[in-house]
């Protein structure tokens, strides 16, 4: 066994192989970029080596630096976590060369499966299902538009060498292809430095779904069931869970057998994924393999006990599986929710900046059997880079059932604590409370059918906002304790009168204080008193307490007015006014909030790849204004109506910060 790996990664996946080795007493030496010299992971490892600066491409993707530090520190073998130089079969040969072991699959693997064109050709060879489409090299537009003919629309044009949803395009229409294709190669060829392109059939209304396979260097291969990664939005992973609601045993038998045949063809010696289109009649075809950790692996170790990390290094190590495939068991259900820096209600534009209050739901495993674990790779006062994939944590429960487990996800959400930066806690949230995903009625245009005009939080109703508005009328007597003008009755017990104002709703309420921590609630026009019990403290991110016995977390922000409650996948502003204070409000006169938009604003900070118009230009309603850069994806920035460019600001290879003017419109 090593006695010492180095991590050629950053963030949450360093954090998280760091961990692991520290339980199996092997040393760690982490990597880090100007922007990560006060990461997690850095502070983690037993020792941590500047590489360069913050670009990927000068620091995590320099194969030459990485090698440098394991003969520096003495480290034995290299674990590439995800992304970065995971896939890359010419840094596993650089390392061979250096006589360091890479905790991953053999160099032919990674050459192989690596190439979605060459692995699509070896799936056939292996007989494993594939979809049909075109595995030549696509040599420009119009030959892209010839091919999608003879296909069939809708098509799938997707990167060769693609991975995490870059370089991928859904062509619906002839005049859609052309455009895809240009925008998937240039993606390509920023993200991955190889700009081949080829086109499939696309399955309407599909699955995604993948099996998880642990191989070993001894000819033993095991598939560790399946995990569903259908909920997807710009064709990247939001929510995934383990096993999936479509399967049947047969089904996830003949997945399985297919997957390991893949795998024993190429003669597959790590953890790795095989992944599967399917149809919602269980038809399945293969997608592409993954040779590498997947980001959500969590979901597979919560429902079967196998820490993939540990099999990935004991595997490189030479040590035979430890698990056959009749021992594979799957013990109850996970769910997972990635918490990213983004603006859902913004097109989820990639946010970057510091977290002013970084607080997740405590970790373990309560005596009802749920687990509740974040894998995260931050800090409360951290900084989150613009330089690299905006995630800020993976939040994952499990449970006995798929019901408790999802239940647990969202009481999970609502005490998760965050402020000082976009991210998308809301949006996770309304996902995990909406009808359809709790049935497991799933696809991966879930987000596209459920939100077709984009991301609104969503308003509390009905039990909902009674609870909130409950809540918040105490909050304001805890944050303002001051004796109350209003008493309705003069006793030692005061009866305290207010209104809540919470979003478009008003909850006229009274409130009786029984002690310090236990309130009784009377809301005007229901006839219940209701007992609520709290021991929040002004200076908690989360609030905490029973009403009528039934536990209630919600997520608070009280540094300004109104404050800001999520809760139940909800979220609204909750302004606490004394009934005379109401009726002033209601006749003040209403606050014109109209604001002309004359003007194209970068929403993050981001490249400026090109310019499509020209000053003079008119144009109309959903036409390309520019192309931006951020966090690795091309976003067309598109008119929102008809216009006429009157001044352009920027030009192409620009880096441009939140909030800085692009063009105006006369």
């Amino acid at each position: 066994m090593f006695s010492k790996i180095l991590i050629a990664n950053r963030g949450e996946i360093a954090c998280r192989i760091i961990k692991t080795a520290r339980r199996m007493g092997i040393a760690t030496v982490a990597v880090y970029s100007d922007a990560d010299r006060h990461a997690l992971h850095v502070q983690m490892a037993d020792e941590a080596v500047h590489i360069g600066p913050a670009p990927a491409v000068e620091s995590y993707l320099d194969a030459e630096k990485i090698i440098n530090v394991c003969l520096e520190t003495g480290a034995q073998a290299v674990h590439p976590g995800y992304g970065f130089l995971s896939e890359r079969a010419s840094f596993v040969k650089a390392l061979s060369q250096a006589g360091i072991v890479f905790i991953g699959p053999n160099e032919k693997a990674i050459e192989v499966m690596g190439d979605k064109i060459a692995s699509k050709k070896f799936a056939n060879v292996a007989k494993v299902s594939t979809i049909p489409g075109y595995l030549g090299v696509i040599n420009d537009g119009d030959h892209a538009v010839q091919v999608a003919q003879e296909i069939g629309l809708p098509v799938m044009i997707k990167a060769s060498a693609g991975g995490g949803g870059k370089g991928m395009r859904i062509a619906r229409s002839i005049g859609e292809v052309a455009q895809g294709f240009e925008r998937a190669r240039s993606e390509a060829a920023a993200s991955f430095g190889d700009d081949r392109v080829f086109i499939e059939k696309f399955i309407e209304n599909p699955r995604h779904i993948e099996i998880q396979v642990l191989g070993d260097k001894h000819d033993n291969v095991v598939y560790l069931a399946e995990r569903e990664c259908s909920i997807q939005r710009r064709n990247q992973k939001v929510l995934e869970e383990a096993p999936s609601s479509l399967l049947d045993d047969k089904t996830r038998h003949e997945m399985g057998e297919q997957a390991v045949a893949l795998a024993r063809a190429v003669n597959y010696d790590s953890a790795g994924t095989v992944e599967f289109v399917c149809g919602q009649d269980k038809s399945f075809y293969f997608l592409e393999m993954n040779t590498r950790l997947q980001v959500e692996h969590p979901v597979t170790e919560l429902i079967t006990g196998v820490d993939l990390v540990e099999q990935m290094i004991r595997v490189a190590a030479g040590e035979a599986l430890s698990i056959t495939q009749d021992e594979v068991k799957i013990n109850g259900w996970a769910v997972e929710s990635r918490v990213y820096a983004e603006d859902p209600a913004n097109n989820f534009m990639p946010a970057a900046g510091r977290l002013r209050t970084y607080r997740p739901p405590a970790e373990g495993v309560s005596n009802d059997g749920i687990t509740v674990r974040n894998d995260t790779g931050v800090y409360e006062g951290g900084e989150i880079a613009r330089y690299y994939d905006p995630m800020i944590a993976k939040l994952v429960t499990h449970a006995p059932t798929r019901e408790q487990a999802i239940q647990a996800q969202c009481e999970a959400l609502d005490a998760f604590a965050l402020e000082g930066i976009a991210n998308n806690l809301s949006f996770l949230a309304a996902l995990m409370h909406h009808p359809r995903w709790q049935s497991g009625d799933l696809s991966t245009n879930f987000i596209a059918d459920e939100f077709p005009n984009g991301y609104k939080p969503v308003a509390p109703q009905g039990e909902t906002a009674q609870r909130m508005a409950m809540a918040a009328a105490i909050i304001e007597c805890s944050v303002n304790p001051d004796t109350p003008e209003d008493n309705e009755v003069n006793t030692s017990t005061p009866v305290i009168s207010r209104v809540v104002c919470l979003g478009e709703e008003t909850f006229p309420l009274s409130l009786t204080p029984l002690s310090a921590s236990t309130w009784q609630v009377q809301l005007e026009g229901d006839h219940g008193v209701h007992t609520v019990t709290s021991d929040w403290k002004t200076d908690e991110p989360v609030w905490r307490g029973t009403i009528d016995g039934q536990s209630v977390v919600m997520g608070l922000d009280i540094g300004q007015e109104p404050y800001l409650l999520t809760h139940a996948g909800t979220q609204a502003s909750a302004l606490v006014v004394t009934p005379m204070e109401n009726e002033l409000l209601a006749v003040m006169p209403a606050v014109n909030e109209e604001q002309e938009k004359r003007c194209l604003v970068c929403p993050m900070s981001a490249l400026v790849v090109s310019i499509a118009v020209k000053v003079g230009d008119q144009v109309s309603a959903g036409s390309p204004l520019c192309i931006l850069e951020a966090m690795k994806m091309e976003v067309s920035m598109d008119a929102e109506e008809d216009v006429v460019i009157s001044r352009i600001e920027v030009k192409p290879g620009d880096q441009l910060a939140s909030g800085e003017i692009i063009m105006a419109f006369a």
